[in-house]
């Protein structure tokens, strides 16, 4: 089903996009690194993806100007370039998947496609899609990975991560996919979630509560986040909602539920982790707001 429009496109970026705008306030630039006590300084600008890394137990936050890997003890650094990372996920041990732009002067594609690290963010090759395509919002399920393709509009899945199936096209700024069933595929978009049962060849229309992300860890533990920040647990696929706390720092700019408890956020303020199911935040990684770009 074709649920995609010129009309719904500018309501949608206007409701939606303005809660994730990527020209939000930016961070002073002054080294590569930040300690613990507050010395030295990261480039996080813009947030887009959320992630922890099995192999150090690290928090990785890709932003317009690289990954950066934050330690428990608040020590951040910036794990290797300064592209502009759009979307990212971590799917295994060292081993990310990702999307965006290259750095400034790097010389590289205006899109680079799918991207992927074997080794935490520090160095990139392209696997699929180079040159053509920016995946704004990245899930890896059941071996599988769904992309939202910002550029067309369509959702995009691959099982090799070289070759893709073009799926439906819709309006929408962020996807999720069941732990428990591949078929089932959640979007956001103006009117509210829209679900798809076959795989997101096809999608509903969107009904319930209007959220601006969302992030699947259990069966039973679906999360997002509406456009006042609250965020919402849903533990019937969607069709209901139940609010459990506020997102702290301003406008979201990213959401990952690592586990039914452990919920990670971005705001224009900082990198916030909740342990208890969004009932109480700590700020992970703080973020001195300057004039936006």
């Amino acid at each position: 089903m074709k649920i995609r429009s010129r009309a719904a496109t500018a309501i949608t970026r206007a409701a939606l996009a303005a809660v994730l705008a990527a020209c939000s306030p930016s961070s002073d630039i002054s080294s590569d690194t930040a300690s613990a006590d507050g010395s030295g300084s990261l480039a996080v600008s813009h947030v887009h993806g959320l992630g922890v890394d099995p192999a150090d137990g690290r928090l990785y936050v890709a932003t317009h100007e690289g990954v950066i890997a934050v330690a428990d003890n608040g020590t951040a650094e910036r794990a290797g370039d300064t592209a502009d990372y759009m979307g990212f996920t971590v799917i295994g041990p060292k081993t990310f998947l990702g999307s965006g732009h290259p750095a400034k002067g790097s010389g590289g594609h205006g899109n680079r496609g799918l991207i992927q690290s074997t080794d935490s963010g520090r160095t990139w090759k392209t696997l699929s899609l180079g040159g053509t395509t920016d995946l704004h919002s990245l899930e890896y399920a059941h071996d599988t990975v769904y992309g939202y393709d910002s550029t067309r509009g369509v959702l995009r899945v691959s099982t090799d991560q070289r070759s893709w199936d073009n799926r439906a096209e819709l309006d929408a700024l962020d996807i999720t996919v069941s732990p428990k069933d591949q078929d089932v595929v959640l979007a956001t978009t103006e009117d509210g979630v829209a679900a798809s049962t076959d795989g997101g060849r096809t999608f509903g229309t969107g009904s319930g509560q209007v959220l601006a992300s969302l992030s699947w860890p259990a069966t039973d533990a679906l999360y997002g986040v509406d456009l006042a920040d609250g965020l919402h647990r849903s533990t019937d696929t969607g069709a209901t909602w139940k609010k459990t706390g506020t997102v702290p720092g301003g406008r979201l700019q990213a959401l990952t539920a690592v586990d039914a408890k452990r919920i990670l956020a971005a705001t224009q303020d900082g990198v916030y982790e909740s342990r208890d199911g969004g009932k109480t935040f700590s700020e992970r990684l703080p973020v001195s707001t300057t004039v936006g770009h």
